[in-house]
């Protein structure tokens, strides 16, 4: 089978499983094709959403401004200032706010600094210098790891959004890194690098996920024996619940599994793990597996109500990882945490290494310390992340951690939840007029966060027409011919969920970046499509 792109080129559809995003620039080539560029093309397989946090980039840019004036303070020549000096520096905050009042952003400028001053009783000059020399960018990340206090402020928002405020887990050390990309490459080359997860190891990765889980581990240099948990549960209709059934968590008590990866809520079916399937893989960590290493990955977190990350069930067991990207709309600024509790299976399984390998590992890591063998593995992280020998270059350009510091108290100190509802409602909003375009009532599930939705034709076809037309259905086509004739048609991407080892013809839907009558479109524009199927199917039995 095939399709015609721009030029009048033939593009197979291969039977090689390639990426969904490898898939999706094709479908984008095919969707902008010159016989359709009366019709705006709808790119629903973009993850990043349209909206963005503006009150606390407000704050940021008053805060760049002050910040100038500062270094001008120093050393003002034409084009050419100063250094930030601390002394002072916090009446001189207060007595700019009070003469520009018309700035915007510099109320909640002054609410972030009152957070740091009056809640984290942090010393108010060298509190404002974090800041003002952070966002100036005119030193090296100091500590490399994080800044400061601008890791505490972030360790409450990450406690509230991620823990449910709950302290009960204990403190997190904290990395900044360059997003959740970021973070999953350094994890996955700390844990090769240091003999917990070396090549031919097995691990578990909980499915559907977002593909780089799947792809990392395929790497020659990984090869690692990846074992599969499903999110395979039906309701009594038939339906996906995208939970994970007992027997499917059950293969995490083997020991020779050294690691899982999750994103949760799940990345496409956006379903958070139920309290259920919570409580039983703390049960099998603690009696069967207690050296399992978790990695989460909970970017999605803030658009479940009541969120609770693994991290806080499972602490001692538990990397987590966190994008700021999705809910402040910012995959342009690259912001992600790394957290990891002060107490870990990490460091327990270092402290464990045979004598040989830790004598490699004191080689590779002589430069930091003569005492290598209490080394934190989330220290190894930071270097790795520079190569080791680069470890004095490390760290988060610091005003990356400044804008993260600023998004962090803007949600703490959003006591109402003004913006998380906002952000929540719009996902709802679209989910209910795709879902109307389809001609099909907007599904209700527990811990949905409405952020993508994954639509199974396979089950559409079945519920809908039976088993005879799902068969023809199969027979005759490939799943992504579905995307192909949606593409050329009507000039709509979606990725396949194949790619992320959901069911062989789901297809996902990203409700975050596009305008909401654009989803009542896809909805109808989809059930265009199924329909000609039908009708094929009606012409090949008469």
């Amino acid at each position: 089978m095939e399709r015609t792109n721009n030029d009048g080129k033939h593009m197979e559809i291969s039977e090689v499983k390639i990426s969904p995003f490898e898939l999706k620039d094709k479908l984008i080539d095919l969707a902008k094709g010159k016989m359709r560029m009366t019709r705006a093309m709808l790119d629903a397989g973009r993850g990043n959403p349209n909206w963005i946090a503006a009150t606390p980039r407000e704050a940021f840019f008053a805060l760049g401004q002050f910040a100038v004036q500062e270094s001008r303070r120093v050393w003002n020549e034409h084009d050419l200032a100063g250094m930030p000096h601390h002394e002072g520096l916090a009446e001189r905050f207060y007595t700019y706010v009070k003469e520009h009042p018309e700035t915007p952003g510099i109320n909640m400028l002054k609410e972030i600094v009152d957070y740091g001053i009056d809640v984290k009783h942090f010393e108010p000059d060298l509190w404002l210098y974090e800041l003002v020399d952070g966002i100036i960018g005119d030193n090296y990340p100091n500590p490399d790891r994080m800044l400061v206090k601008i890791e505490q402020v972030v360790h409450d928002f990450l406690l509230q959004e991620l823990c449910g405020s709950d302290t009960a887990c204990g403190r997190y050390d904290l990395f900044a890194v360059e997003g959740a990309t970021a973070a999953m490459c350094y994890i996955f080359d700390t844990l090769y690098k240091n003999y917990l997860l070396p090549p031919g190891s097995k691990i578990a990765v909980m499915v559907p996920i977002f593909p780089p889980y799947i792809e990392i581990p395929e790497l020659p240099t990984n090869a690692y024996d990846v074992i599969e948990i499903h999110a395979s549960e039906l309701d009594e209709n038939g339906n996906h619940t995208w939970q994970y059934p007992k027997e499917e968590l059950e293969k995490l008590a083997d020991p020779d599994i050294k690691a899982a990866f999750i994103v949760n809520p799940s990345n496409p079916p956006s379903v958070a793990m139920n309290n259920e399937s919570i409580q039983q893989l703390i049960r099998i960590v603690k009696e069967e597996n207690p050296n399992l290493m978790i990695i989460s990955d909970d970017v999605y977190g803030t658009f479940v109500e009541g969120f609770r990350s693994i991290m806080v069930e499972l602490p001692f067991n538990t990397i987590g990882v966190y994008s700021f990207s999705k809910y402040f709309g910012v995959t342009g600024w690259r912001l992600g945490t790394i957290a990891l509790n002060r107490t870990n299976v990490f460091d327990k399984l270092l402290s464990e290494l045979p004598v040989e390998k830790k004598k490699v590992l004191h080689r590779r890591y002589a430069s930091l310390t003569h005492d290598t063998d209490n080394l934190k593995f989330i220290d190894r992280l930071v270097a790795d992340s520079r190569t080791v020998a680069m470890n004095h270059t490390a760290g988060l350009s610091t005003p990356q951690q400044v804008q993260m510091a600023l998004f962090s108290i803007f949600a703490v100190l959003d006591q109402n939840n003004r913006y998380k509802k906002q952000t929540n409602e719009i996902c709802t909003r679209r989910m209910v007029r795709l879902y109307e375009g389809l001609g099909l009532p907007k599904k209700q599930l527990p811990n949905d966060a409405d952020y993508y939705t994954e639509i199974d034709l396979e089950i559409w076809a079945k519920h809908n027409y039976g088993a005879e037309f799902t068969e023809f259905l199969q027979t005759n086509y490939k799943p992504i011919d579905v995307l192909y004739r949606l593409a050329e048609k009507s000039s709509i991407v979606l990725l396949n969920g194949e790619g992320f080892l959901a069911p062989t013809w789901s297809i996902r839907v990203s409700l975050a970046n596009l305008n909401d009558d654009a989803y009542l479109t896809i909805g109808q524009e989809l059930r265009n499509v199924l329909e000609e199927y039908v009708s094929e199917w009606k012409e090949a039995g008469s």
